[in-house]
């Protein structure tokens, strides 16, 4: 091939890659959606439960078209939301996420916390991804107003999982909630919530990063419904391919999305959030939309 040629290939694939990462910055990465889905967990006479799970949402205050999607969802009018983490990115984005939830802070919630919950993202090698995770050996220093988010929500009478236990009774449906906080940065103290499911209740485990160490210890424990995030889908994916990383050591092919866990003998739903959004040092998706939840939970065939 001729030189002449070899530089028009190599601008050819320069504009596709920059065309890329444009579609990805501003195109996919605020193509927000709504995945639902259904399993068959409660009672065959229960009345179905409509669960929102929102995660990551990385908020700046800035972030108009992301706060405009946080504030429609209030009209799909959920029995229960779930927050895995990584709400904010920055000390000023606090009241912007609060005033974003509206009417969803009316309903009955759960929370737990991710690493950008207690400190502001850093700028990274967003290749570094592809063959290693961005995890710490210990938790670092927090910058971010976490205290002031985790009163603020509890105030609203949201249940604060990050290693605790706590219950709910909706439409007549007894939830026996078990959380973590954030394994990325080994917050997580799984101990402290230990043992076995509580009988008569649907049991449901709440974490920001699904590790499996949790995620078997929560199915081995009789958790029949986990909700995680962290993963962001991959964030850049390859279509039909899929996710090439977790950020964790799920395996990149479940990296979103809703599938069956098995550990032992035992198995549980997990349901891992795409998320709504990303780091601002890293602001784009490939073939991996940002999402939320509604996940139906419905009775069991009698």
């Amino acid at each position: 091939m001729s030189g002449a040629l070899l530089g028009r290939a190599a601008l050819g694939a320069a504009a596709f890659g920059a065309s890329c990462v444009a579609y990805g910055t501003f195109v996919e990465s605020a193509a927000y959606r709504v995945r639902r889905a259904t399993i068959g967990v409660l009672a065959p006479d229960a009345e179905p439960l409509r669960v929102l799970h929102i995660s990551d949402a990385h908020l700046l205050p800035w972030y108009r078209r992301r706060r405009a999607f946080l504030e429609s969802l209030s009209g799909l009018d959920p029995d229960l939301v779930v927050s895995t983490g990584d709400s904010i990115a920055s000390p000023d984005a606090l009241e912007p996420l609060l005033g974003s939830l509206g009417r969803l802070l009316d309903a009955p919630g759960v929370f737990v916390f991710g690493s950008n919950d207690y400190r502001s993202p850093r700028l990274k090698n967003p290749a570094k991804y592809l063959w290693k995770t961005t995890s710490r050996g210990a938790p670092q220093a927090s910058d971010l107003p976490t205290e002031q988010l985790r009163a603020a929500l509890t105030a609203r009478g949201w249940l604060d999982l990050n290693d605790r236990r706590g219950e709910l009774t909706i439409r007549g449906q007894r939830l026996a909630f078990r959380g973590t906080d954030d394994a990325h940065e080994h917050r997580d103290h799984y101990e402290a919530v230990a043992g076995p499911a509580e009988p008569g209740a649907l049991n449901v485990g709440v974490t920001h990063a699904p590790y499996l160490r949790l995620l078997d210890a929560m199915t081995n424990d009789g958790v029949e419904v986990i909700f995680a995030g962290h993963t962001h889908g991959g964030q850049v994916c390859v279509p039909i391919h899929g996710a090439l990383t977790s950020n964790c050591d799920l395996p990149p092919r479940l990296a979103k999305g809703l599938f069956r866990h098995a550990s032992g003998h035992a198995t549980s739903w997990v349901n891992v959030s795409a998320g709504l959004g990303m780091s601002p040092y890293a602001p784009f998706r490939f073939a991996c939309p940002p999402e939320v939840t509604l996940l139906t939970l419905a009775p069991r065939a009698a």
